[in-house]
């Protein structure tokens, strides 16, 4: 049991990669001057700081999970991001990733809570320092915490939005009227 726990953690590395992606550029990733565009687009304000935010919980929360360390602390980590790239991304694309769907997000929320329910194993660091944070409860709080967690981003960040200030208009078009584009 305890070398099917460690497999199954192992996804953790999966998910720090797509942080690392985000932090350092490594993987052919955008690196934080790259991916942060992409999070503007996505209405994320301040854009900057979301994307940080995210590649952190990304990598150590991958990396929580893969050393099965504050193990519900690493499926919160999942849980928010997930549900905030599914929101933003995925949900308008159906379930199946091969259209750009959600499933493989909820794959990793679901291993990452699972391993809150049942615990990371004796192969564990949790087990190493006699931490005991496994079972239903936690990992119940780790999946309402982290959608809440990622709800909040979406709602607050939809709100900075709401109060930017419009584009200024262009030159020879009346305020309010958009200018046709450039031929």
């Amino acid at each position: 049991m305890n070398l099917g726990l460690l497999l199954i953690r192992l996804v953790g590395l999966v998910f720090a990669s797509h942080g690392a992606q985000k932090l350092f550029g490594w993987f052919d990733g955008p690196g934080i001057t790259g991916g942060t565009a992409g999070f503007q687009f996505l209405g994320l304000r301040p854009a900057k700081a979301h994307f940080v935010a995210a590649g952190v919980f990304e990598l150590g929360g991958g990396l929580l999970l893969a050393a099965g360390l504050f193990t519900p602390v690493a499926a919160l980590a999942f849980t928010a991001t997930m549900t905030t790239a599914i929101v933003l991304v995925h949900l308008s694309k159906g379930f199946f990733a091969g259209k750009g769907g959600y499933e493989y997000n909820l794959v990793l929320v679901l291993v990452a809570l699972g391993i809150a329910a049942v615990g990371p194993g004796e192969w564990s660091l949790d087990n190493a320092f006699g931490i005991d944070w496994s079972g239903a409860g936690w990992a119940i709080a780790a999946a309402v915490l982290g959608v809440l967690g990622g709800l909040l981003v979406i709602v607050s960040s939809r709100a900075l939005v709401a109060r930017e200030p419009a584009p200024p208009a262009s030159a020879g078009a009346p305020s309010g009227e958009p200018s046709s584009p450039p031929s």
